[in-house]
């Protein structure tokens, strides 16, 4: 008992401090949940503090509920986290596979591949909405234009040119429209979180048995067999961590639906509880309540999926 009462006793301090950390944020949250509490309200001035008086119960719930954005900013947060989900799993696979043998400069293309990772959100989102995805400035708008001027030259050709004369002129996308901004959303989160999926996968590769593989092309395996059954199940740990970690971040997205779109048309629970909060606070942690209930439904789906692949 005297071994175990010391470590105890040594890790009390931080056991105490990280239940505060966590205890009251959530605490305050769910008070507030159940109040009156607006920041500027002329006809009810009581409303302004955080007062037990003004108790609502659940009408902060319900009025969350009835919100025209609430829906549609569930539904286009489980749209964004599986898609970038889907996008970085896969590709990150891919490249990992790729650049898991001796090549000249490997060295520098794992630097290359990895460092997009630490590039800021903020700064991640204004590069690609401004210098990628713009449809007059962007790379987008020149590709688009080179293209057109391509086929514009191809159509005076006498056998090719009455093929190019029906093509269509094609229009660059405006990927801050509202419609469209969700997808630039994706593609450079995706981007951003493409190599943190690549460097776990790498990692892992490096421990994969070569003798099976290696007696699997004696058995006459072609590589993409080998890649099925053994690669993949190689790496069914890994994906299901990257899986987990990444929806646990994704699920928190603000700063690229901000500066892609100003929150037009294109909002997840994170953005709807800014927008509550700029005023009505207890409508903002109703919807902050919200949130946590998601993300422990992602949570305990993704937890059983991870121990499922751990004991496998």
């Amino acid at each position: 008992m005297s071994k175990r009462t010391l470590p105890r006793i040594l890790q009390t301090p931080a056991v105490i401090l990280l239940l505060i950390w966590m205890l009251v944020p959530l605490s305050m949250t769910l008070y507030f949940s159940f109040i009156r509490y607006v920041l500027n309200s002329n006809i009810r001035p009581e409303w302004t503090s955080p007062s037990l008086s003004n108790w609502r119960g659940f009408g902060n719930y319900g009025y969350v509920l009835k919100a025209k954005d609430f829906l549609f900013a569930i539904q286009n947060s489980v749209l964004i986290v599986g898609s970038i989900l889907i996008i970085t799993v896969l590709l990150g696979l891919a490249i990992a596979v790729l650049i898991n043998r001796n090549f000249p400069g490997r060295g520098i293309v794992r630097v290359l591949l990895i460092s997009p990772f630490f590039v800021m959100p903020a700064v991640n989102a204004v590069l690609w909405i401004n210098m990628i995805l713009d449809p007059v400035l962007g790379l987008q708008g020149l590709a688009v234009g080179g293209i057109n001027n391509l086929i514009d030259g191809l159509r005076d050709f006498p056998v090719l040119g009455a093929f190019f004369n029906l093509w269509p002129t094609l229009e660059p996308i405006s990927f801050r429209a509202s419609q469209t901004s969700a997808y630039a959303v994706i593609m450079m989160v995706a981007w951003q979180w493409t190599p943190f999926a690549v460097l776990i996968f790498m990692t892992s590769l490096q421990s994969e048995d070569e003798s099976q593989k290696e007696a699997a092309t004696l058995d006459g395996a072609s590589p993409w067999s080998q890649f099925i059954n053994l690669t993949v199940p190689h790496l069914a740990r890994p994906i299901a961590i990257v899986v987990m970690i990444q929806s646990i971040f994704h699920l928190s997205l603000y700063a690229e639906i901000e500066i892609v779109s100003r929150g037009s048309g294109n909002k997840n629970l994170p953005y709807l509880i800014g927008e509550f909060a700029n005023n009505n606070i207890g409508a903002a942690s109703a919807t902050g309540i919200f949130a946590v209930i998601l993300a422990n439904i992602i949570a305990i789906f993704l937890l059983r999926m991870v121990g499922k692949s751990l004991m496998d």
